[in-house]
């Protein structure tokens, strides 16, 4: 019996129809358990997760939509221990149910650096120098010496710290310098809407000590600083190692941007009416 027998067969068409048949149920059920297994077209918007320890986020059901998987720890002091300090994906960022999100904490511990050697460095190189060892500068002390701004000692507690010395990751080192052989009055510089990293970096670059901080706001993350005492004016002369206190609040409650253009105003302002009120 050769092939074209079978073709005339009902039997063959009735088989070869069930065939059919089953293959497209097969592949229509294969179809529909993979759509449940991957949830084809469910996605979920990724919060943000910044500034929450791993238990909050499970007391709060984000383990059910996430597999959180701690990948780094780094150590920051104005941060609360164990809370998220950087996440992937990053906040907003869609995904499916179950995705792994890759979180970096904030350590409870700090790692131990080495004290470099600061000593006959400027001020600015001490500032580098620090940064990049990981620790902090302190206050800012000076003393009669020839070189200003040149590093004389390096203290810790009030006490000497010898280069080599092993220190917590974001130590406070105070720095005594020397004032140089002539007075000199240092411009307060305009630090309204800084971060408080930025703004205590600038100050210090200034030759200036960082005095009292004030967050106005819980949001200690989003703060900028608000004012100062004593406030920005473009005449105003300060001492070396003059003490600044900054009151910050949050950039996500307050418009900081209309608020500096205020405060500009507010100053040329007075400017303008000293000139008319002294005229040269």
């Amino acid at each position: 019996m050769g092939f074209f027998y079978f073709l005339k067969k009902k039997k063959f068409y009735k088989h070869l129809l069930i065939a059919i048949a089953l293959t497209v149920v097969l592949l229509w059920v294969s179809l529909k358990l993979l759509n449940i297994y991957t949830r084809h077209g469910e996605v979920y918007l990724v919060p943000d997760f910044t500034g929450k320890t791993l238990e909050q986020l499970k007391q709060e059901g984000f383990d059910k939509y996430f597999d959180f998987q701690v990948i780094d720890s780094v150590y920051d002091d104005t941060r609360p221990k164990g809370s998220v300090f950087m996440q992937n994906p990053e906040a907003g960022s869609k995904v499916k149910q179950g995705r792994h999100l890759f979180l970096t904490v904030v350590a409870s511990l700090p790692e131990k650096v080495m004290m470099p050697n600061l000593k006959n460095l400027s001020l600015r190189q001490a500032m580098v120098s620090l940064d990049l060892s990981g620790l902090k500068v302190g206050h800012l002390e000076y003393v009669d010496y020839f070189a200003r701004n040149a590093v004389i000692d390096q203290l810790v507690d009030e006490e000497p710290v010898e280069p080599g010395t092993e220190l917590n990751r974001g130590t406070r080192v105070d720095l005594v310098l020397g004032k140089g052989e002539m007075k000199v009055f240092i411009p307060m510089p305009f630090i309204i809407g800084k971060s408080p990293k930025e703004a205590i970096r600038q100050l210090h670059y200034a030759s200036l000590n960082i005095g009292n901080e004030v967050y106005m706001d819980d949001d200690i993350i989003n703060a900028k600083v608000y004012r100062t005492e004593p406030p920005f004016a473009k005449d105003e002369k300060l001492d070396l190692g003059a003490v600044i206190n900054i009151w910050y609040r949050s950039d996500k409650t307050f418009d900081f941007e209309n608020y500096i253009h205020e405060v500009l105003g507010d100053t040329i302002s007075q400017d303008s009416l000293t000139a008319t009120k002294n005229p040269i």
